[in-house]
């Protein structure tokens, strides 16, 4: 083990990860791609002025440290060599609670399917205001192991993504969520405690150095989902979070197969006085947690939507973590209560695979937003949802239904699955006050079937007949089948899926006025005025509006001449008819040609029969005649007589 002692109080955290670029055993070695990710002290006396600034992340300035990532245990399994800690610049903040400057790094190795070994990042030091671990040594360890899985793949460890500082509020019992995802999707994931006792964790080496067991006694973890509940006693400090996310091959494996190191603060705050009740919060189209495909190459813009509450709140800062190569736009405020960061990024080639980004609001009075965090899966498209279309479109049902419609199905773009967190609903809306009718949540309601590249929702409403409806549906209501499900987009467009309730008083119902001799007028109610679209809806019935038109006619008659006396007959003001729309589904046609369909097949049988028998006949005769013994005898005989007399 080499360890590197730097002057000064700057380690703010990290996380150590790796993946293979190909998980199929292909001979003696394989290619890693190993990722580093550090958040440092910016100003930190051996880094040079200026301090680091957003015109460092735009020029991907290199964080100069000196120090090296080396191996700590089992080393002679491998050919690791030691690799640079010095990382690329990611995100600069010069809050002063924050202080950060952060940066990643992949290098790739070459290395032998039999490594097995703990690699790591120990030196000094922490700063002073920690809960624990004050001034004290870091130490940052992950287990990078080759051996092929029981799948016979060789694996890639969790990855995981983390503000460097999470700012709570003192005395408050808080709930905080530690991301983890897995790029073997089948693999069970646990988080656990980093911890010292290098002769007996899955590491074998110090995993966390001063900051072991640096939050609170009471803080529980929850280590299927890395959930931490804890409440922060003492404000203006603090506290070190040192965990190990660990991947098993399933539920009932003794042993994981890799160890992913995640160390961050949290900070301790009491309110000033007069400040907001709420800390803002983010908002916007993508939720947190979202998992979103994009094609490296291509420009990526993301707007990150900030929301106040009080009069004189305002968004001071937005600390982030980013990946390589992404930028930030300055906070602007384009109306009340609303504040606005553009993110602008185009990824390479070389970031194939996840990317994590997360962001954190802050307000002037110090309070801070929940961690809202996204992973980019560069080199893969999310699927999509397809635009509906009039007849045998995408989606069903579209155009005019009747209110018991209670299956609606709508394609995607690829292949598609149940979402992966809850929260992400499918919605239907009455079009007249947009107000929600009827929701499901995609991920656990039954009544939203995955099949392939179909979604199936199953309703239990009688809708009202008259109205118009459309759907919405939230980002990930369609998910990928790839590492963490891809996203798609969310659907708010009212236009995008939308349909409408026959209402059969409208359709039915004709209504003559008469006033006799000469002047008629007709009112229809459920007409068109321009021309019939001759296309049917996926209902059956023809699509028409249902503007009411009148129509008024005059026609000059010559009454009859007659000696008979005439009488006053009654005079009629109005005459209902009642007409009926026959709706012919398939079924109904399967149903009425079961009976002539059986028929026609009995007769044509028949009919049939002789003429087979018949065409059977003569075919065997002639095949008789062409190969009989005696028949091809006479032939050869014949034969040789016609040459005896040609000779002649």
């Amino acid at each position: 083990m080499v360890c590197i002692v730097l002057d000064g109080a700057h380690f703010r955290g990290g996380i150590i990860s790796w993946r293979p670029l190909n998980n199929t055993v292909q001979g003696t070695t394989a290619q890693i791609q190993i990722h580093q990710r550090y958040f440092w002290n910016r100003q930190w006396a051996s880094f040079s002025l200026p301090y680091c600034t957003e015109a460092n992340v735009a020029a991907q300035t290199v964080i100069v440290i000196g120090s090296t990532m080396t191996c700590l245990a089992n080393c002679s399994s491998s050919t690791y060599a030691a690799l640079s800690t010095n990382m690329i610049t990611t995100d600069c903040d010069s809050n002063p609670i924050i202080e950060s400057w952060a940066g990643e790094h992949y290098d790739i190795e070459t290395l032998p399917l039999t490594t097995s070994i703990t690699i790591g990042f120990p030196s000094s030091a922490w700063f002073a205001a920690l809960y624990i671990g004050s001034g004290g040594n870091w130490a940052i360890c992950n287990r990078l192991n080759l051996a092929p899985r029981p799948d016979g793949y060789i694996n890639s460890s969790p990855v995981t993504t983390t503000l460097p500082v999470v700012f709570y509020q003192r005395g408050v019992r808080i709930t905080h969520v530690v991301q983890m995802a897995d790029n073997d999707a089948t693999d069970t994931l646990v988080c656990r405690w980093s911890n010292s006792a290098s002769t007996t964790n899955y590491n074998r080496a110090d995993e966390c150095a001063g900051v072991c067991s640096g939050l609170p006694p009471g803080t529980i973890l929850t280590g299927t989902n890395c959930t931490l509940s804890f409440t922060l006693p003492t404000a203006n400090l603090y506290y070190g979070c040192a965990l190990q996310i660990e991947d098993f091959y399933s539920a009932s494996s003794p042993n994981p197969m890799s160890s992913v190191p995640i160390q961050f603060l949290f900070y301790c705050y009491t309110a000033a006085a007069g400040a907001c009740a709420t800390a803002p919060s983010i908002i916007g189209v993508r939720p947190n947690r979202a998992c979103i495909g994009v094609p490296y190459g291509v420009a990526l813009t993301e707007t990150i939507e900030i929301q106040t509450y009080c009069p004189g709140q305002t968004i001071v800062d937005l600390v982030t973590s980013s990946p390589i190569g992404m930028t930030h736009s300055p906070i602007s405020n384009p109306s009340p209560n609303l504040w606005i960061m553009t993110l602008s990024w185009t990824p390479i080639a070389s970031q194939a695979g996840p990317q994590g980004f997360c962001a954190g609001a802050i307000d002037n009075s110090s309070l801070q937003s929940a961690p809202w965090c996204l992973t980019y899966l560069v080199d893969y498209t999310s699927p999509n949802l397809i635009l509906p279309r009039v007849v045998q479109g995408s989606a069903s049902p579209i155009g005019t239904v009747f209110s018991n419609q209670s299956l609606f199905s709508i394609l995607a773009t690829s292949a598609v699955g149940r979402p992966s967190r809850n929260g992400t609903n499918v919605c239907f809306h009455l079009d007249s006050t947009n107000a929600s009718v009827l929701c499901y949540d995609a991920g656990y309601s039954p009544n939203v079937i995955y099949t392939g590249y179909t979604i199936v929702i199953v309703t239990t409403i009688t809708w009202t007949p008259g109205q118009s409806y459309y759907v919405t549906m939230d980002s990930g209501f369609a998910s990928g089948s790839v590492f963490c499900h891809a996203e798609s987009a969310p659907i708010t467009d009212k236009t995008f899926w939308r349909f409408d309730i026959w209402n059969p008083a409208l359709s039915s119902t004709t209504t003559t006025t008469t006033t006799p001799p000469t002047t008629h007028t007709v009112t229809s109610l459920g007409t068109t005025t321009t021309s019939i679209n001759t296309a049917c809806t996926t209902s059956g019935i023809v699509v028409t509006s249902t503007n009411a038109s009148t129509t008024t006619t005059t026609a000059s008659t010559t009454p009859p001449t007659t000696a008979a006396p005439t009488t006053a007959g009654p005079t009629t003001t109005g005459v209902t008819t009642e007409s009926t729309i026959p709706v012919f589904y398939p079924l109904d046609f399967e149903n009425a040609c079961k009976q002539p369909v059986a028929i026609m097949s009995a007769v044509m049988m028949v009919a049939f029969m002789p003429l087979q028998a018949l065409a059977m006949y003569a075919a065997f005769t002639k095949f008789t005649n062409t190969f009989k013994p005696t028949n091809i005898a006479a032939k050869a005989r014949h034969q040789q007589r016609m040459k005896n007399i040609l000779r002649r």
